[in-house]
């Protein structure tokens, strides 16, 4: 055998070795993440909600966890050859045509690229060494295997959820009271009966496992009549008492509030998950399948969804980015493209004061809100390290503040410009923009979502810092979301204090405070010179009067302190069998 042939043999197993190395990377990721997720079940049951917490914590960091330890296990195994590029394009077809077969197969390729991504630091995209996000689409394969179970469910005059309910899905029983089922038939039949249409044998078909979100569990599918079929869900509590049916969910608005994009995301442990997306997607045809995968935890996947939708976007829209509508951020400077629904945000370099915080200090906050509990009220802001986009997509004005303001994270490179950290998030009309432009009704509704914003991250144990209405964004169902997070910051961190009543009429006058205010004071009276005057903002001081002064606050911080766990639930909870049910089932939730 020749030397060259030997080389090129050598060279041939290497690749292959490497490949079996990544796709058994793979594997051990997504066995320790289905393990974590398998936990959720133990932990609804023993009702141990800062348990479920810490893993829905820990499960957010096994990703990036698991890529470090394979680049650390090919630098001992293949030293040098771990930047070799010919070896990696031949790793790449070995690899290709191990996972041929395996469920989710675009996931193993998705962990292919970032480990890939992480060794060469590649800058935009390596086609020869990755899977080009452009060419994965998870869908592309799913197999016609079922992902649900059916269910018989009365019919739409008399349904029954004895079927689906009694099935043993959590190992632990039912309240002794019944929890609330002739609730949840009550409710269902009377939706059923205002919708005439929806008539004769009802089914109900749901994903083959549940839902855990916080303290609450989920069966999720449709219910389906003989020519008809609607989005359903069923919400689950465990009570000291036992279980409870807490909410039925109707109708593809009322479902789509759990997956909102601005919520935690859900642990449940799927085998296929590209076929529950895809079963989804029938009951959610406007959720961007991106946005489905983040929310069941494939966050990586969700975010090569996403880039995929923005390339294919600028590829044939032709349109160029500009500057966001609203007030010039003083922290980020934000742009969009029309015809996408989302925002771009690159820290500044140099951040003016009032501002106290760095750019490091801006990308620990958002890594921060990241891992907290998002409550329905945050938008989920993905981070993109090395994104490349053409120069010539930017307006010039835009092109020019960004080089000249954020020049340490965004740099020409040829006729490309570099981001080394860009987050994207879906994108709202600012609330100080849409108030503008807001009926008087329209403006009182979402002033007094905002007050109940406040409470909500509150109850999550957070405060939003700077409370102007340029930080606060409202989706197309009028909902008051938070997206600024600099200021941002645990409430049990702050002392929540009575404003001083000065002695003397010039201190009133001076531009500094004449009392002392330490770094973590916060004075709840000054909440009002937020509102603006007229009708609206009175309804909002009538309503959420207690947040203008410091007992709201000192008394959630003492109950997290305690630690009872303050859930904000997407949906508004059924009333006692027998007593009025809600009409809107959906009315704390978000369905964008």
């Amino acid at each position: 055998m020749s030397l060259a042939v030997e080389e090129a043999f050598g060279r041939a197993f290497r690749a292959g070795q490497i490949a079996q190395l990544v796709v058994g990377a793979f594997l051990r990721y997504n066995a320790e993440f289905r393990e974590v997720t398998r936990r959720a079940r133990q932990h609804f049951v023993a009702r141990d909600w800062a348990a479920a917490h810490a893993d829905a914590v820990e499960r957010l960091g096994l990703y990036d966890r698991h890529v470090r330890m394979a680049m650390e296990e090919l630098r001992v195994l293949h030293g040098g050859a771990t930047h070799d590029s010919e070896l990696w394009r031949n790793a790449r077809r070995h690899f290709a045509h191990l996972i041929d077969g395996l469920p989710d197969s675009e996931f193993c390729k998705t962990y292919f690229s970032s480990v890939t991504r992480k060794l060469f630091a590649t800058v935009g995209v390596a086609p020869d060494i990755e899977f080009i996000a452009t060419d994965l689409d998870p869908l592309a394969n799913v197999q016609e295997i079922a992902v649900t179970r059916r269910f018989e469910a009365g019919d739409a005059a008399t349904p029954s959820l004895a079927t689906v309910l009694g099935q043993d899905w959590f190992g632990t029983p039912w309240a002794s009271d019944g929890g609330n089922v002739a609730g949840g038939e009550a409710m269902l039949q009377a939706w059923l009966g205002a919708r005439a249409r929806l008539h004769g044998a009802l089914h109900f078909e749901c994903v083959d496992t549940p839902f855990y979100q916080g303290t609450r569990a989920y069966l999720v599918g449709r219910l389906s009549g003989p020519d008809w079929s609607e989005p359903a869900a069923l919400a689950i509590r465990h009570d000291a008492a036992g279980l409870v049916l807490d909410a039925v969910l109707l109708g593809e608005e009322g479902v789509s509030a759990l997956f909102s994009y601005t919520r935690t995301y859900f642990q449940v442990d799927l085998e296929r998950v590209a076929e529950t997306v895809a079963f989804l997607k029938t009951l959610l045809p406007r959720k961007p399948v991106g946005e489905l995968f983040t929310i069941l935890g494939r966050a990586k996947q969700g975010k090569t969804e996403r880039y995929r939708s923005i390339m294919q976007r600028m590829t044939t829209s032709g349109e160029l980015f500009e500057h966001a509508p609203g007030e010039r951020g003083m922290v980020m400077v934000c742009f969009v493209m029309k015809t996408l629904d989302v925002v771009f945000k690159v820290i500044r370099d140099r951040i003016p004061e009032p501002k106290t915080v760095t750019p490091a200090d801006v990308a620990r906050q958002y890594d921060f809100v990241y891992r907290h509990d998002r409550a329905g009220r945050l938008v989920d802001a993905q981070e993109f390290r090395r994104m490349r986009f053409p120069a010539t997509c930017f307006a010039p004005a835009l092109l020019a503040e960004l080089l000249d303001e954020c020049g340490s994270g965004v740099r020409r490179d040829g006729d490309d410009l570099v981001f080394e950290r860009i987050y994207v998030e879906r994108r709202l009309v600012p609330l100080n923009l849409y108030l503008q432009k807001a009926t008087p009704e329209a403006a009182e509704r979402v002033l007094l979502d905002y007050g109940q914003a406040l409470k909500d991250l509150a109850r999550t144990n957070l405060f939003a810092g700077d409370l102007l209405f340029k930080n606060f964004g409202v989706t197309r169902h009028g909902r008051v979301i938070f997206y600024d997070y600099d200021e941002v910051c645990p409430l049990t961190d702050c002392e929540f204090r009575e404003l001083p009543v000065a002695s003397d009429p010039d201190d009133e006058m001076r531009a500094e405070p004449w009392f002392y205010v330490g770094e973590h004071d916060v004075f709840p009276e000054t909440f009002r010179n937020f509102m603006p005057m007229g009708a609206a903002a009175a309804a909002v001081l009538r309503r959420h009067n207690d947040l203008f002064g410091p007992e709201f606050w000192r008394d959630v911080q003492e109950r997290i302190r305690a630690g009872e766990a303050l859930e904000v639930l997407p949906y508004e909870p059924l009333a006692a069998a027998g007593a009025q049910v809600p009409a809107n089932t959906a009315l704390q939730a978000d369905s964008a």
